[in-house]
């Protein structure tokens, strides 16, 4: 009879197994943690055809390796495990948060030794200047930067102007941009003067020059934008254009908050859609269409937003018991002049906007030609002719 193998053997069996599946990792964020940059920028090298596995060029995002069995180059340099390292820097103004600049501008990543591979996690634009974690922790500069986990960064403006409290409640509230509405998580005045302002204002995410183009809608130009903390961590005094190392306990106290937003994330309910009747309509804007009765629900027309003209239905009710009857009513249409409610002159769609040929508008024509002789030149009727010379023509 067989001997069974012992469940010792059996269990090591097992856990070898699943320490060669838990070595495969995604090539993205393979390289993030070899401090190629975040996974966003490792997926950018890997669309660029600038990464191999074993001679061959990955284009694929989803590419699974095993870095103990197979060999990983980059730009024709070997994946190596690297020491995890973190930096805060004191951008100055006039620093590019980007690490390749076609234009050769100074780079964020050039304020610190050349010997550590590092990223900048976020960014900040050139005219503006604070606190920039640079590291080769692909994993934690994902998720520091990406907005879902929502870590809160802290800045201090100075804009031109006063700011009124109703600034703020917008501000609170939320206005739109390009690219959608934005809000910031908190804003509070610092020092208030005549000619300008001193402002607190935290958010949890960055778009692109956000905080300017928020200001800016509601009539403040901004003179200094500083970024003073990111999470728990703080700039502190690192004077402009230096750096210093983070602690264990500043990275344990970032991970620990990037841990609390990810649990909060999970739990947190799915943003309800705002409801049709929530939305402001603008003034003059064409209606949307109506269903009448008896139509089962559908539109009376097609047509939709770009419609010019627009129709409606009145009910009626007969003097006896009849029925509701819908009798149309035709709504004034732009070419019929204004009325209430109408888009007239240049706001108006431009398919809908009549088109004269020039030259061809009989009223001007009978304007310009009125009380007026065709000018000839003297001596241009000849004698025993009624009709003026084809010759004669503008003095």
């Amino acid at each position: 009879m067989p001997r069974q193998p012992s469940s010792s053997k059996s269990q090591r069996a097992k856990s070898s197994s699943k320490d060669k599946a838990s070595s495969a990792k995604r090539i993205n964020q393979l390289l993030a943690s070899a401090g190629f940059g975040s996974r966003r920028q490792c997926e950018e090298l890997i669309r660029e055809g600038r990464v191999d596995v074993d001679g061959e060029t990955i284009t694929e995002l989803g590419t699974t390796v095993d870095p103990d069995l197979q060999k990983v180059r980059v730009d024709g340099n070997y994946l190596r495990p690297q020491k995890l390292v973190y930096y805060v820097v004191n951008k100055p103004v006039g620093i590019v948060t980007t690490n390749r600049d076609p234009r050769g501008r100074p780079r964020v990543i050039d304020l610190v030794p050349p010997t550590e591979r590092v990223f900048p996690v976020g960014r900040l634009d050139i005219s503006s200047e604070g606190l920039i974690l640079l590291t080769n922790d692909g994993d934690l500069a994902q998720k520091l930067a990406h907005p879902k986990f929502g870590i809160q960064k802290v800045y201090r403006v100075v804009v031109a102007g006063e700011v009124r409290g109703e600034t703020m409640k917008k501000m609170r509230e939320g206005i739109y941009i390009a690219e959608g509405l934005v809000q910031v998580d908190g804003a509070k005045i610092i020092k208030a003067r005549t000619k300008a302002t001193e402002m607190e204002i935290r958010l949890k995410e960055g778009k692109n020059r956000e905080i300017r183009r928020i200001l800016a809608r509601f009539g403040h130009k901004v003179q200094q934008l500083r970024r003073v903390a990111i999470g728990p961590l703080k700039l502190g005094d690192v004077p402009r254009g230096a750096y210093r190392k983070l602690t264990r306990d500043e990275v344990d106290k970032l991970r620990r908050s990037i841990d609390a937003a990810e649990k909060a994330a999970k739990t947190a309910p799915p943003a309800r859609p705002a409801s049709k009747q929530s939305i402001k309509r603008r003034p003059g804007g064409a209606s949307r269409n109506v269903a009448a009765k008896g139509t089962g629900g559908r539109p009376a027309f097609k047509g939709g937003r770009k419609a010019v003209k627009n129709s409606r239905t009145t009910e009626t009710r007969s003097s006896a018991t009849g029925p509701k009857t819908s009798k149309p009513v035709k709504k004034r249409t732009l070419s019929s002049g204004g009325s209430t409610g109408t888009v007239i002159g240049a706001d108006a769609p431009k398919e809908s906007r009549k088109k004269t040929e020039r030259g061809t508008n009989p009223d001007i024509i009978r304007k310009r030609t009125a009380g007026k002789k065709p000018a000839t030149k003297p001596g241009g009727v000849k004698k025993g002719r009624g009709k003026a010379s084809r010759r004669g023509g503008r003095s």
